[in-house]
């Protein structure tokens, strides 16, 4: 069994536009031997995306989190004080903090990061699988 961490881009893309998963990424997701975690910046991200119009808003925010997390069950990876603490260690080459927190809670939380983002798929101290 493998727990992975999905980044933000990779959980929207399993449930809206999984033609943008690579094979093994979805196999991955898919597989009921693996352990899915969400961050609750992730589910941030997702407000701070709707509220900027780049993802429809034709359902009140509540029932659009009950749609998802039905369509793909995720353990939540808490924002705990240890996963702050861990910010402090995080070395990326940019400086938006959802990055951080992510990494942070892989580090944390011994997850491993499924994701497409370039500077993510280089972090130090931490496993990923990429989405290429």
């Amino acid at each position: 069994m493998t727990k992975y961490l999905l980044d933000t881009h990779i959980w929207l893309w399993a449930l809206d536009e999984p033609h943008r998963l690579s094979q093994q990424v979805a196999e991955e997701i898919a597989s009921e031997e693996n352990e899915l975690w969400l961050s609750p910046i992730s589910i941030w991200e997702l407000l701070i995306l709707r509220q900027k119009g780049r993802i429809a808003a034709d359902e009140d925010f509540d029932e659009l989190m009950r749609r998802v997390l039905r369509a793909l069950p995720v353990r939540e990876a808490s924002l705990t004080f240890e996963v702050v603490r861990e910010m402090a260690r995080v070395s990326l080459p940019h400086r938006d903090p959802a990055d951080h927190f992510l990494v942070a809670t892989a580090r944390i939380f011994e997850l491993t990061l499924v994701t497409a983002d370039q500077h993510l798929l280089k972090a130090p101290g931490i496993s990923v699988l990429a989405n290429n």
